[in-house]
């Protein structure tokens, strides 16, 4: 299974570039190849100053050797080895009427001594957060996400949309990341679903990926935009840059796990502020954001 879900991101990797840089139009994806002196590696690519995108990652790894002890304290095991592989991407767009997305998908394995596999899931998950709400935008993204859940099971999009609000959740701000999507972990086999049908799951929500985004980008990216709509858009990327340093589980991993830095901190934005005690104009499109942040719905 992990070189299975290794080729499918590879594979995946190349389809998610190609449409992005097809939107942009103008930058290209640099290619960074690195290896984990502890074992394994992996192939980053970031793009920059697009005409579109003006910052974005789309970076897969798979890396192995012996739990950190930070982390068998966290998973609660004593002296184990990991295999982990993923794809993880962040796009910021330039334009503040285009939303950040941001979406991952991972596999885990864990063995004995012995090289015996304890235990194995799937993870992941997409999400978009956007600086001015269109809601045909966010009920677009919802759907697109329930159309492929649906294909394996109806319960799957209301739980793991549920999970995705409760999980991006900045606790700190008693506010959403944004307007979610889904997010699922710790994925085992049961009765009801093999290692093959979370596979099949798992690289049905990857595939959606760029029908989910990519016609938002499209609608949006012309939009003229202010001065002030560009202050709010770097005021709230720092809300984003606040959730990935405090609560987010993966950048934990990575740090605890001695991962790659620059291709884990390539999730923040190249601009951002934080303002003293900063509160929209009342009745804005800024506070309107902020209440449905505040409260997070159901699109669908």
């Amino acid at each position: 299974m992990k070189n299975k879900f290794y080729t499918y991101i590879q594979n995946l990797q190349d389809q998610i570039v190609a449409g992005l840089e097809a939107i942009d139009g103008q930058a290209k994806f640099r290619e960074d190849i690195w290896e984990r002196p502890e074992g394994g590696g992996g192939r980053t690519r970031v793009i920059e100053n697009g005409a579109v995108i003006e910052k974005g990652g789309v970076n897969i790894s798979a890396v192995h050797g012996k739990l950190p002890e930070a982390m068998q304290t966290y998973f609660n095991v004593g002296d184990v080895d990991f295999f982990a592989c993923g794809l993880s991407l962040v796009i910021h767009p330039k334009n503040p009427m285009v939303p950040t997305v941001h979406a991952n998908w991972r596999y885990f394995e864990m063995y004995d001594k012995p090289g015996n596999t304890i235990n194995s899931w799937f993870g992941g998950g997409q999400d978009l957060t956007p600086y001015y709400l269109f809601e045909e935008d966010a009920r677009h993204f919802h759907q697109t996400c329930k159309n492929a859940c649906d294909k394996h099971n109806p319960e799957f999009y209301p739980k793991f949309k549920k999970q995705c609000d409760t999980y991006f959740w900045n606790a700190h701000r008693y506010e959403a990341r944004g307007i979610g999507g889904l997010f699922f972990d710790h994925c085992k086999a049961t009765e009801e679903m093999s290692m093959e049908n979370w596979f099949d799951f798992v690289s049905e929500v990857g595939n959606s990926f760029l029908e989910a985004y990519v016609p938002i980008v499209e609608k949006r990216k012309n939009i003229p935009y202010t001065p002030e709509n560009r202050t709010w858009q770097e005021i709230r990327r720092g809300r984003y840059v606040e959730f990935n340093l405090v609560h987010d589980k993966g950048t934990l991993f990575g740090l605890k796990t001695n991962g790659r830095m620059e291709s884990i901190l390539m999730s923040l934005p190249p601009h951002v502020q934080w303002v003293y005690d900063h509160h929209p104009e009342k009745d804005s499109e800024e506070e309107r954001l902020v209440h449905i942040l505040m409260n997070p719905k159901d699109w669908i």
